[in-house]
């Protein structure tokens, strides 16, 4: 498989954006967001879509962790 060509990674880009956003407005309820979903999946390469996918999940945990800082489990460390 040859490497995406600029057009393809700003294409790729662009629908990984706009589903992004499309979560955003709608709480992560993938449900309201599946046709950018499925263009999502299918102008960006599968690895990509994967990256992206834990890369999302990842900026979520750092912003809630920033806003909400962190807060060992109760049972951490009692036995």
């Amino acid at each position: 498989m040859s490497a995406p060509t600029m057009e393809e990674r700003k294409a790729c880009w662009g629908a990984r954006d706009e589903f992004w956003q499309c979560l955003d407005r709608h709480g992560d309820d993938a449900s309201q967001c599946e046709k950018l979903r499925l263009s999502f999946e299918s102008r960006c390469p599968q690895q990509w879509v994967k990256h992206f996918d834990k890369r999302r999940d990842f900026l979520k945990y750092k912003r809630k962790l920033e806003t909400e800082g962190y807060h060992p489990p109760e049972a951490a460390g009692k036995s």
